[in-house]
């Protein structure tokens, strides 16, 4: 079986849990197929570069998949069928990737962050300045 690594993006005005739902959907599909998915990543609600069918946003995921391509041609079908779908890509590669994408790790790193600045009770938002202006 073949290796690919396939980007979906939805709809802004769908629900976080119907973007998820609609990966249960699509790893339904491709275990059905007889295909597996390593890895799903939901990477959230982002903005868009340029509008899609009137969207300034959409709902981005990640999926890692081993199928045949049988089957990955199968999920596009149904896919191109979807109206919450806005684009897709589908690349085939040759590893999977299964470590957290940098999308995903960004955002941790992020949070980390956060966590970092609060624990901090002598700095405020602006690194402890604020006194001096």
């Amino acid at each position: 079986m073949a290796l690919y690594e396939h980007v979906i993006i939805a709809r802004q005005d769908i629900s976080p849990q119907q973007a998820e739902a609609l990966n249960d959907t699509l790893k339904a599909l491709l275990e059905e197929q007889g295909g597996t998915v390593a890895k799903i990543e939901y990477w959230g609600l982002r903005n868009l570069t340029y509008r899609i069918k009137k969207n300034r946003k959409g709902h981005y995921s990640l999926l890692a998949i081993d199928a045949p391509s049988a089957a990955v041609k199968e999920m596009e079908r149904q896919i191109s069928l979807n109206e919450d779908v806005l684009r897709y890509m589908t690349v085939r590669v040759e590893e999977l990737d299964l470590e957290l994408s940098p999308v995903l790790a960004r955002r941790e790193r992020e949070r980390e962050r956060g966590d970092r600045d609060r624990d901090r009770p002598d700095r405020g938002p602006r690194g402890g300045f604020e006194d001096l202006v």
